[in-house]
């Protein structure tokens, strides 16, 4: 038999249990041997009577009852933030114990840490809900595509910001009643600004990058931008001007060795197949150097695809902890004295979309574009929107590849002339 403590009895835990006493038949099968979960820890007291009747016994409110509990092999801790998360799983791995969370903040800031300790005491953690909710992404990167030297990442990897533009885009929603309608059907948090300002997209890409490119990339190396500025006038203009739609996407490139990360929105021609995924689903789309362009859809949160996935994760690990092969291989190869160069956001080439505002007179458009060449920036395709005379009017811009630096500084010499009324939008084009 395999005993498992679960650390965290919250909307996941719960679902663990439902997927665990429904499918224990074939869990059991998969494993080769009983799965038991033999104690079920969560501060609050009232999660004990949302039990079901046989786990009521095994309920405490002491992790610790968990952790120095000789029986348990495995522990799933389900806590999240990261501070006490981390002492559990390090104090778990201590006690000789395998661990499955779901917890990216943990693994995007701890990597290091985590899996050093793993291997100094010859334990496994697995993760699989961390990135993707219910899509295999990581099995996936780590063990399907292990023949391949991975190229690229493109993901769209948080819901509340891709269901937030779906909204906008296809019934032409400004953001704020977006993220109302976000918010009321429990696609957002009361409080979203980890998912708006590209936080949580940064922790998942920062995994997925660390995975494939074998060495930590810390969230803190990683340029985040979110969604909160982009406006209804700008989807509208990319998608019936140009044929663009606009996601929030993490990526992550090999550019001849140093790694080319960023999130932030991102333009992409709508032929593309990341443009399907619409409202609160998640895709993850990986180049390898043998197998090629493959994605993996699905849904990236919620209670029953985030369950799938750390039971799934229970399965793998249950059946080599029965078969005491559990931590004689690293789950995940990572060298920690490896170091890679990040490529500054600064140093990053790609097409811009840029909308200026500006007043309607005769010599405007020379004088932005002769500022835009002086910095090396060239122009793909240009619009000017209405000929008022008076009123303040938009003029939109395909910029050939350029190098983010020199966009900047044209943006910013174009923003501090007279004829500017506005401060310039841009919004970066993935190809």
């Amino acid at each position: 038999m395999v005993k498992i403590g679960l650390i965290g009895c919250g909307t996941v835990g719960q679902g663990v249990l439902r997927i665990i006493e429904k499918h224990r038949a074939s869990i059991e099968k998969r494993v080769g041997a009983p799965v038991e979960i033999v104690k079920i820890c969560d501060v609050k007291r009232k999660v004990m009577d949302q039990l079901p009747a046989k786990y009521k016994n095994s309920f405490c409110r002491d992790y610790r009852e968990v952790l120095n509990d000789p029986e348990i092999d495995l522990v799933i801790e389900l806590v999240g933030g990261t501070d006490f998360a981390r002492e559990v799983v390090l104090e778990a791995f201590r006690q000789g114990k395998h661990v499955v969370t779901a917890n990216k903040a943990l693994l995007s800031q701890y990597w290091d840490e985590i899996f050093v300790q793993a291997r100094k005491f010859g334990v496994l953690i697995y993760f699989e809900a961390s990135v993707g909710g219910g899509i295999p992404v990581i099995q996936a990167l780590n063990d399907g595509l292990a023949a391949n030297k991975i190229e690229s990442i493109l993901g769209i990897l948080n819901g509340t910001t891709n269901y937030i533009l779906t909204k906008m885009s296809h019934e032409k929603m400004p953001f704020a009643k977006a993220l109302r309608l976000a918010r009321k059907l429990g696609f957002a948090e009361r409080n979203p600004s980890l998912d708006i300002k590209g936080i949580d997209s940064r922790h998942k890409i920062s995994i997925l990058a660390s995975i494939a490119f074998g060495s930590w990339i810390k969230p803190s190396e990683i340029y985040a931008e979110g969604i909160q500025k982009i406006s209804l006038q700008d989807i509208l203009y990319a998608e019936e001007e140009f044929g663009y739609a606009v996601k929030l996407l993490a990526i992550a490139k090999d550019d001849n060795g140093s790694i080319e990360i960023r999130v932030h929105p991102t333009m992409i021609n709508k032929e593309h197949l990341l443009t399907s995924v619409n409202n609160q689903f998640n895709a993850i789309y990986i180049r390898g150097d043998a197998a090629g362009e493959t994605m993996y859809y699905g849904q990236g949160a919620g209670q029953m695809p985030a369950a799938s996935a750390v039971v799934s994760d229970v399965i793998d690990l249950s059946r080599n902890i029965f078969n005491k092969i559990a931590g004689t291989i690293p789950y995940v190869h990572y060298d920690p004295y490896k170091k890679i160069k990040i490529k500054n956001i600064a140093e990053v080439i790609v097409k811009y979309y840029i909308r200026f505002t500006t007043v309607d007179k005769p010599g405007v458009l020379s004088k932005i574009s002769g500022i835009l060449g002086k910095h090396h920036v060239s122009i793909e395709a240009c619009l000017q929107k209405g000929q008022s005379g008076r009123r303040r009017v938009p003029i939109i811009m395909i910029t050939h590849k350029a190098k983010e630096k020199d966009v900047m500084r044209a943006l910013q010499e174009i923003d501090n002339l007279a004829i500017s009324k506005s401060k310039t939008v841009y919004i970066r084009i993935e190809e």
